[in-house]
């Protein structure tokens, strides 16, 4: 079995703790920290049960800019 390195965010919203996967597009909740990201990991393995593990791509020189965007909302 591979292990990879996968990270995450935890956050409370109201009464509860939203945890997300920055890496893939999984998310869960739990009513503790703790409880998100046990529920979060549980998320996981069954995401990646029918998926090859992805391979993190690593860039090498990046080149940083600043943009300024410009939204319009209602």
């Amino acid at each position: 079995m591979r292990t990879i390195d996968l990270k995450s965010v935890v956050w409370k919203e109201g009464a509860h703790y939203v945890s997300q996967c920055l890496d893939v597009e999984v998310s869960s909740f739990g009513k503790t920290k703790k409880e998100a990201l046990k529920m979060l990991r549980e998320a996981l393995e069954l995401y990646f049960e029918d998926m090859p593990v992805p391979k993190k791509s690593e860039i090498k020189r990046p080149a940083l800019a600043l943009v300024q965007l410009q939204l319009q909302h209602a």
